[in-house]
């Protein structure tokens, strides 16, 4: 059968539909939204140089979609990413190899050097990848945790003297001390490819004013006035709530703040309505995986990321 490729463009509606159709069938543990996916299209930095691409059958089906760019906000050059998602319903059509190699071929002509591929764990998935030249590297858990039935931990009955819990909220005229939150506990998180937030513009059109982050149940932990810690929410706006980023501050690590601001989101995400919450963690940070399994959330589905060097050259 012949696969049809082509880009999505912001302002198409059906499209980003189709898009969070066929990413909840492939990865049901991630948040999507169509407003989601016009916001990723048009906040992207130009230096990303960002594609999504939607695959489909001659009559119109959309069965695949895929994800590139370059990692323009690493330090180390070349570097660049591709994400392929095929509906497990309409796998074996040629989805997957149509949509890797239009995805390849725009991250080559803009001179990218290796790319990086999440791919599931299991047969199908990793020989799909390993088929096309990719190596595994490192690998990370996706988390869920029932909201509805689940026993939360409780919040503390008295808050340790100077700590203050606040929304995200709470920072919509003035958002930076967020951002400077993020950017280092960005730049502690374990991976393959360094990652430095250094442009606040970049964040807030990125992150801040991405559709799926929820400020309201945004959980910030404040010591003394200072942003210490703090736990970002997604949701979809009907009853999936996920965890973006949680980290402390290096100068506050130590004092059980991380999971202060979690228990608070937590709490208020259910009282909102929310009954799963998912969350994600690279298999190396013990110090989150620890925090999550004391949740109670459980890993269900891991995914490894394959790299591979592309044909430009070194």
């Amino acid at each position: 059968m012949t696969i049809l490729v082509r880009g999505v463009r912001p302002e198409d509606i059906p499209a980003a539909e189709a898009v969070v159709r066929i990413r909840r069938a492939a990865l049901p543990f991630m948040i999507s939204t169509p407003s989601g996916v016009a916001h990723e299209l048009t906040s992207a930095h130009p230096e990303k140089h960002y594609l999504l691409l939607l695959a489909e059958t001659p009559d119109g089906r959309p069965v695949g979609t895929a994800q590139a760019g370059l990692a323009y906000d690493s330090p180390q050059p070349g570097l660049a990413f591709v994400n392929v998602h095929v509906d497990p319903a309409h796998q074996g059509l040629g989805a997957g190899t149509a949509l890797l190699r239009a995805a390849e071929e725009h991250l080559v002509a803009r001179g990218a050097v290796d790319a990086y591929a999440w791919v599931l764990d299991g047969p199908a998935h990793r020989g799909f990848a390993e088929r096309h030249g990719y190596r595994p590297s490192r690998s990370a858990h996706f988390l869920r945790l029932d909201l509805a039935a689940g026993a939360l931990p409780p919040l503390p009955g008295e808050l340790p003297a100077g700590v203050e819990l606040r929304p995200g909220s709470a920072f919509a005229a003035d958002p930076r001390p967020l951002y400077e939150a993020d950017a280092e506990v960005t730049a502690d998180e374990p991976g393959d490819v360094p990652i430095e937030l250094d442009d606040y513009e970049d964040w807030l059109d990125t992150v801040w004013h991405q559709p799926t982050l929820d400020h309201e149940l945004t959980t910030v932990v404040l010591v003394d006035g200072a942003v210490a810690a703090f736990t970002a929410a997604r949701t979809d706006g009907a009853t999936r709530y996920g965890t973006a980023m949680t980290g402390t501050r290096r100068a506050f690590r130590g004092r059980g703040l991380a999971k202060l601001a979690k228990t608070d989101s937590l709490h208020r995400a259910r009282a909102a309505g929310y009954t799963e919450a998912f969350t994600g963690n690279d298999a190396g940070n013990g110090p989150m995986l620890a925090i999550n399994a004391w949740f109670g959330y459980e890993t269900c589905a891991t995914e490894t990321r394959f790299t591979k060097q592309l044909g430009a050259a070194r």
